[in-house]
């Protein structure tokens, strides 16, 4: 809609500018210029801003809590992994040998000892919920002076912290405490072990330590579902230089290990007191999805586990765990249906949520979890340290008032940061693949795989990490519909069977690039006028797929 805006108050904003503006009784105000529409990287701010995403923060102030009543742990060797481009340190670790075994500390930012419970910027952040992230930048939950810098788990500062401690056998024990990291270490530096000798070594006890962890949580009937995540790197000139799949490394997951147990050990304790809190619950699955899920597998020539005649939901969750494993198995041996066949594993299940008590987390094959880890960038974790520290004797804080809407609301965000960065994610592909176009040319082929479907045609992966829509009406003289088990688009007249999985050529028709969305075509079919040389138009955008992200 058009806005008017006095001339004297457009600053540097010029033509094919993106500019934040406020509205009112006809006529607007200039906030900011954001930058070119044409640069990849404005539009992801805009993104976070139009969304509600981006919001100014409350006031505040920054105290000073002291030190007395902590454990003091900095003489402890402690580190950090994150991701190269982190600048939130929510948690950290320490670990020796203890007899046969191995003693943790997994230390967790006291991220209420900054935020007063009920205080303006509390309030805020239980709106936002959580840390919405896109690439190469985000819209925190909290002030980035105490998100970045007063909360962060620095090296060589002193810090606040909550700390589970495992031993190698018995009760975890928890207590606040100060810290001093020793290091932070990126994924890419843990993986190679590039630290100092002491921080290596303490690598290699973490290593050993939680491979034994992540069998026995397989063993007891976790899933094990992989699906990598897409990284990008800018030009600097307001492109997308390039996009690759982040396969999941040994240290990430050296990191995710220690992070549910300590999820686990608070939670087992506040529900076996029958303390109200945010638990993460992942309730079973019903067993006539997971019956359904073994008929497309089967169709799909993957194979499955036996079915017991009658599946109770314990037993649907079982089917599924073993399901998972098998399915991934098949992957790696077939070198098909990556994308796809995780997806049916993961559509088949009930969605993760929060909610007041105790209700188990199926995926995890948990008796009691929560989310605790990460205060920083999740408002559900810092109701849990409060609920917490109560319990333990050393916080007055009060809880929430309504926690059932909390949790609804904070499941609600949850969601809706997801769809954000989804959205984030499919922009910045359509950026690069415009540029790699213009380098190959539109007549360029690619090969993809069929990762999903509807009446209206297909959804295609191809490339390293580009997704565009097959319209059924592109397939040739027949008419498509997809058969009873959603597995495959066939012909009623013999045109073919495109089913999921598999290999399929294809060649870009259309990029609607504001709206992250790619139309395809058969290598055969003429390319259309409307494309050539990076133009958009406003034809037919294709459909969103259907979902296939699962907290």
């Amino acid at each position: 809609m058009p806005v008017v805006i006095d001339r004297k108050g457009l600053g540097e904003a010029g033509p094919g500018d993106l500019a934040v503006v406020h509205t009112g009784r006809g006529r607007a105000r200039l906030e900011r210029v954001l930058g070119p529409a044409k640069d990849i990287e404005a539009v992801l701010e805009g993104l976070l801003v139009h969304t509600g995403a981006r919001t100014e923060f409350e006031p505040y102030e920054l105290p000073d809590p002291p030190l007395e009543g902590r454990v003091d742990l900095r003489d402890l060797t402690t580190f950090t992994i994150d991701p190269e481009t982190a600048k939130d340190f929510d948690d950290a670790l320490s670990i020796r040998a203890e007899g046969d075994g191995f003693r943790a500390w997994v230390h967790i930012a006291d991220v209420s000892a900054f935020v007063p419970a009920g205080s303006p910027l509390d309030s805020g952040a239980a709106a936002r919920a959580f840390t919405t992230y896109v690439p190469g930048r985000a819209a925190p939950m909290l002030p980035s002076e105490l998100a970045d810098d007063r909360c962060s788990l620095r090296p060589h500062e002193d810090r606040l912290t909550v700390t589970v401690e495992l031993p190698p056998t018995g009760t975890p024990s928890i207590y606040r405490s100060v810290i001093r990291s020793d290091a932070r270490l990126t994924y890419g530096q843990a993986e190679r072990r590039d630290a100092e000798p002491e921080i290596a070594a303490a690598l290699e006890l973490t290593d050993r330590l939680t491979a034994g962890i992540r069998e026995r949580r397989f063993a007891r009937g976790a899933l094990r579902i992989e699906s990598p995540e897409i990284s990008f790197e800018f030009d600097g000139h307001g492109g997308v230089a390039l996009a690759w799949k982040e396969s999941e490394p040994t240290a990430h997951r050296l990191v995710e290990e220690l992070m549910i147990a300590a999820n686990e050990a608070v939670a087992e304790l506040l529900s076996s007191r029958r303390r109200e809190a945010l638990y993460r619950v992942h309730e079973r699955p019903d067993p006539s999805a997971i019956e359904f899920l073994l008929k497309k597998l089967a169709d799909l020539g993957v194979p499955t586990p036996p079915a017991p005649e009658r599946m109770s939901p314990a037993l649907a969750a079982s089917v599924a765990a073993a399901t998972s494993e098998l399915v991934m198995d098949y992957i790696r041996r077939a070198h098909r249906g990556e994308e796809a066949f995780p997806a049916l594993v993961l559509r088949s299940l009930k969605q993760a949520r929060y909610h007041p008590e105790n209700l188990g987390h199926s995926g995890l094959a948990s008796r009691a979890y929560c989310h605790f880890t990460s205060p920083i960038r999740r408002y559900p974790d810092l109701v849990v340290h409060r609920a917490l520290l109560r319990e333990l004797g050393a916080s007055d804080d009060p809880g929430p008032g309504d926690l059932d809407r909390l949790a609804e609301h904070t499941s609600v965000r949850e969601r809706e940061a997801a769809q954000v960065e989804y959205l984030a994610d499919e922009l910045c592909l359509a950026w690069l693949l415009e540029d790699e176009l213009f380098e190959r040319g539109w007549e360029a082929e690619w090969e993809g795989e069929i990762v999903g479907l509807i009446g209206a045609g297909l959804f295609v992966r191809f490339g390293e990490a580009f997704e565009g829509f097959l319209p059924s009406r592109r397939l040739g003289g027949d008419y498509f519909e997809p058969n009873d088990l959603g597995t495959a688009l066939a012909g009623r007249r013999g045109g073919g069977t495109y089913r999921l999985g598999d290999t399929i050529d294809v060649r870009v028709e259309k990029i609607e690039r504001t709206e992250g969305k790619v139309e395809l075509s058969p290598p055969g079919e003429r390319p259309g006028d409307a494309r050539r040389g990076g133009r958009r138009t406003r034809g037919r955008a294709a459909p969103a797929r259907p979902g296939t992200r699962r907290s």
